[in-house]
């Protein structure tokens, strides 16, 4: 899961999913990352953590990091939040064969809609609700999909 720095979005689909692979008994390795460093090391947004504790997940643990060329032979799905976010990463691909793993999350909700999920980082509680529940939805879809 990448958005910008990794203290939003993509530590709340990280958690997310996690939460589902694990109600589905599913060994997945998930993970979550920025394109941006600047928040390297430190803990999702305050506002995240609260949001995902009301939906009853924890994500308080997460600690961010940037996105790494590693992290293409460590994951076999890339999940990126905007078009920003999938440019970054795709800049980052050594081929082709990298380049396949990375989709726009909302994609497997509305295949080939290139659906940004908003950044709450400016927004309030309503925000980081309305993006729970986009990440709720297309977490959802992968567990269906590749379980």
């Amino acid at each position: 899961m990448v958005c910008l720095g990794n203290i939003c979005r993509s530590p709340l689909a990280d958690g997310i999913l996690r939460f589902k692979a694990k109600r589905e008994n599913l060994d997945w390795v998930i993970d979550s990352a920025g394109t941006y460093s600047g928040h390297q090391g430190e803990n999702p947004d305050p506002r995240a953590i609260k949001c995902a504790k009301n939906h009853g997940v924890d994500i308080s643990y997460l600690v961010a990091r940037p996105f790494s060329k590693n992290d293409f032979d460590e994951f076999d799905k890339i999940y990126v939040m905007d078009s920003s976010n999938y440019r970054d990463v795709l800049k980052m691909a050594a081929d082709e064969t990298d380049k396949e793993k990375v989709e726009m999350i909302m994609n497997v909700v509305s295949p080939g809609k290139n659906q940004a999920v908003p950044d709450p980082y400016w927004g309030d509680d309503e925000d980081f609700d309305e993006v729970f529940k986009m990440l709720d939805m297309a977490c959802e879809r992968i567990i269906q999909t590749l379980n």
